[in-house]
Order: structure tokens, then C-alpha cells, then sequence
């Protein structure tokens, strides 16, 4: 099943609710960045949330950053999700494994530890909004929910997950809900949801036993005046580095910097942190940097 992303409304416009399927785009961020299962959990729960909550906004090139700073063995855990469907991501320790938890699951928790999540959100214009909301759990479902009652007053049930084989990602994805004001002060209809909701046993479960994202949507609110909103969205793990940003970034260097590298190295190499692209430049590159410099210094 390809990525995707599905929007619908409920209770006369009372609930929204977005899912998304992020299994493809987790697996490819697992192989790019070599993750372990814990850091492919986190790293894919992490972007899956960043594109749930990118979908819900408007002007073209809004984009969402979400930055896990705990201080588990993970270390940060990052993701930039856009409004065109497409995502990139990285985590500071990409190797590290450790023992089921208790329920016998990938100890996201622990991984992250205790520590912020910083939300920023970019509208496509003027400042970018950003907020720090405290780590509740680690698992990131409950920490970005958490962040979106805290932060933006609408209470949320987020439910992200990853599954993660010898062989790869298999299934990844997940839904967000949230309560909006006409729909929270009817209180039967707040406890129903809920119920629902807490009766989940996660995503991937639904997802392996063969459930469409409408399917999941119409068990959950089926009876409460489903609308399914737009066309499908497909997503997809992209990154907007290239060779020719890199040779800007090693302009930034300056004259002497790259001339030591001519000698010492014979070239450059850079690798991009969000998608672990190598990008190598030879001496002839840095020699034409150099004169392009020169050229700009004496106009």
C-alpha cells in the first residue's frame, strides 16, 4: 500500500480527524540512515506526527518542525514535515538498541528519555511560530498530543506507531483525532470518542490485519456523520540538499579553509544530516569556489 494521507470530519464538523500510512517512507529513512529498531520507531513515529499535524495547515510551503530532546541514549530526534506531503528526518544516535519494555515492545521511551519537545511551525510566511512543551512519556504520540492541548488548546488523541522486522519497516503510520470547540462542550460525544479511542491496541495491528485508513476512520466515527474531505495525499521521505548547496555551504568557509583543503584532502566531502547523502568535491571544485569568490570580493 502506497503512503498516503486521508482527512475526514465528524459531528458536523465538531471532530477532525487525519491518518496517514508512513510505512514506505520509515523504511527508506531506516536504510538511509542505518536505524536500529528502537531509532526507526522513534524516528518514524516522529515524522509521521510532523505530517498529521502539517496537513492542517493552508498556504503552500508551510512546513512543521518536531525536535525530541531527551536524555536517553537516542539522543535528539528530528523531523521536517512539509504540507506537500513529504518529510526527512534524522536522530542523533542512529545504532543504539535496547531491550523490549515491559510490554514486551520497542522501548521508545527510554530511548528519548525525559527532556522537551519543540514544535515549530512554519506558515509560509513571516515568523515561524514555536513552542516547548515537556517530554510525558517519550513514546512521542503522547508528547505531541500533549504539546497540542498545551500549546494549542484542542484536545487531541494521537496514535503513531512502527513496526519494525528483520527485513525492515512492515507497517508504520497513524491517526490524530481532535475535539474541536463546537463538538467539546457536548460531553456524551467526548466520552464515546474517548472510549473508542482508549479500546485502540495501536496502528500497525490495524494495519497488518489488512484495514484501510477509511475503514479505520468509519470503525471510529462511522456513526457520528463521517465526511471524508479531498483526494488522497501521497507522502513520501525527500530532502532539498543537492551538490550545488553544499558547494554554497563550503563557501561560507572562506579562501584559506578551502585552500587547505585542496592541499591536505585534495577535495571535500559533506554528508546531509536529514537524508545521509554523500556528496564529495574534487579540487577543480574548489579551485572554481575560490575564483568565484574572488570574483564577487572585487565587485
Amino acid at each position: 500500500m502506497a503512503d498516503q494521507l486521508i482527512r475526514a470530519t465528524a459531528a458536523e464538523g465538531g471532530i477532525r480527524v487525519v491518518g496517514a500510512i508512513t510505512t514506505r517512507l520509515t523504511d527508506e529513512a531506516k536504510q538511509r540512515h542505518n536505524l536500529s529498531y528502537v531509532a526507526a520507531a522513534a524516528l518514524g513515529r516522529t515524522m509521521t506526527s510532523g505530517l498529521l499535524l502539517a496537513s492542517s495547515m493552508k498556504r503552500a510551503g508551510s512546513r512543521v518542525n518536531l525536535r525530541l530532546d531527551g536524555d536517553g541514549p537516542l539522543g535528539v530526534v528530528f523531523a521536517d514535515a512539509r504540507l506537500d506531503g513529504t518529510v526527512r528526518g534524522y536522530v542523533g544516535n542512529p545504532s543504539i538498541e535496547l531491550p523490549p519494555n515491559s510490554k514486551g515492545k520497542l522501548d521508545v521511551g527510554g530511548a528519548v528519555g525525559q527532556g522537551y519537545l519543540h514544535v515549530v511551525r512554519d506558515v509560509g510566511y513571516g515568523y515561524p511560530y514555536s513552542s516547548t512543551v515537556e517530554l510525558v512519556s517519550g513514546e512521542i504520540g503522547d508528547d505531541v498530543a500533549y504539546y497540542l492541548v498545551a500549546s494549542e488548546q484542542t484536545p487531541s488523541a494521537l496514535v503513531v506507531g512502527v513496526f519494525v522486522e528483520p527485513e525492515g519497516v512492515t507497517a508504520a503510520g497513524g491517526i490524530l483525532i481532535q475535539v474541536l470547540p463546537k463538538a467539546a462542550r457536548d460531553e456524551a460525544l467526548v466520552e464515546l470518542l474517548e472510549s473508542r479511542i482508549a479500546a485502540l491496541k495501536g496502528f500497525t495491528p490495524l494495519l497488518q490485519a489488512g484495514k484501510t485508513l477509511p475503514q479505520m476512520f468509519n470503525d471510529l466515527l462511522g456513526d457520528m456523520g463521517l465526511e471524508h474531505l479531498s483526494e488522497t495525499q501521497l507522502l513520501k521521505f525527500q530532502c532539498g540538499c543537492t551538490f550545488d548547496r553544499m558547494l554554497g555551504a563550503l563557501k561560507m568557509l572562506g579562501q584559506d579553509e578551502l585552500r587547505d583543503m585542496i592541499h591536505q584532502d585534495e577535495g571535500a566531502e559533506a554528508i546531509c544530516h536529514f537524508c545521509n547523502e554523500v556528496y564529495r568535491a574534487d579540487s577543480n571544485h574548489l579551485e572554481q569556489l575560490i575564483e568565484e569568490m574572488k570574483a564577487e570580493a572585487s565587485s
